[in-house]
């Protein structure tokens, strides 16, 4: 065993044997011991926490859960096309539009230049009833067989019409059960050209919105025709656009029915009645199914179509 050097002998720790002997430790001051506490209650309160924490975390992920299992993905019905058209799902990839496509969200829409085509859309209704072609022909369009009777238009149904040289993407169309009834999310991007639409009655909380270049409109419970533009026409309800102007300021204008404004001249005028009367008709006519079903699908079918990108 090696000698300690240069410690007295009251410094030099006891030994027995090998190992030192154990000292019993010095009694805890006052002060001390009210630290001791005071980190103790720090711990437990730390692990309080942090246990809270887990718990609200666990619970905001099942209730993330369970809201993302309640939005149902809507989708849009084709249930007439008159003249050419087409769509895309992304990646500039065109196919030609039919009767009876069903359109999920992501989905623009292009109709062609001749005056008077058009594609109809059922939004959030594949079930709805396709325009039926009378006769053959390779696929070349011909008068439908209207039935009347087996179907009849209802409020709750959402109803586009994309006019001639016009391009429309379907961005967000989702439903959402709620106790107070379904919540509801529509909202279209109108690129080029124009649009007629009929809004159901909706909740509160639903929306529906058209946006196009320099602003977005809020539609409710209403029968509407706009353009890419900034004009819009109002037949029943109210549009309420948000647009920005020539010289970057923002503008809000409400657009009551009767009425129609322009958004390049700001100006807000009476709807003519003969206008009023006819778009108040349309929904009917277009859930009808009157007019031309199909297409011609040929292969210079998609050089007829506008040039907008």
């Amino acid at each position: 065993m090696r000698r300690i050097t240069g410690v007295s002998s009251n410094q030099r720790p006891k030994f027995c044997g090998t190992y030192p002997l154990t000292t019993t430790p010095a009694p805890l001051t006052l002060a001390q011991k009210m630290q001791s506490n005071k980190q103790e209650n720090y711990m437990k309160t730390i692990r309080s926490l942090r246990n809270g924490l887990i718990v609200w975390g666990v619970a905001l992920a099942m209730a993330s859960t369970l809201t993302a299992q309640n939005v149902t993905q809507q989708r849009a019905k084709v249930i007439r096309i008159k003249g050419f058209a087409r769509f895309s799902v992304g990646n500039n990839v065109w196919q030609p539009l039919k009767a009876g496509e069903i359109l999920r969200a992501g989905t623009v829409i292009q109709t062609g230049v001749d005056k008077g085509s058009f594609v109809d859309l059922v939004l959030g209704d594949v079930d709805a009833p396709v325009a039926s072609a009378a006769g053959g022909g390779g696929g070349l369009s011909t008068s439908p067989v209207v039935n009347r009777s087996f179907y009849q238009p209802t409020a709750e149904q959402n109803t586009v019409r994309i006019w001639e040289n016009s391009l429309l993407a379907i961005d967000k169309l989702t439903s959402m059960e709620t106790g107070a009834g379904p919540v509801t999310e529509t909202q279209l991007d109108l690129k080029a050209g124009r649009i007629f639409g009929n809004v159901k009655k909706m909740s509160g909380a639903s929306k529906y919105e058209v946006k196009i270049p320099n602003g977005v409109a809020g539609i409710r419970g209403t029968i509407y025709d706009i353009t890419a533009e900034g004009v819009i026409r109002v037949a029943s309800g109210s549009v309420v656009l948000a647009f920005v102007g020539a010289d970057g300021t923002v503008t809000t204008q409400e657009v009551p029915a009767g009425q129609q404004f322009d958004a390049r001249t700001l100006k807000l005028s009476p709807l003519p009645p003969s206008e009023q009367e006819m778009m108040l008709k349309m929904p009917r006519g277009i859930i009808e199914t009157e007019g031309p079903a199909t297409v011609q699908v040929v292969p210079d079918v998609l050089e007829r179509l506008s040039p907008t990108k």
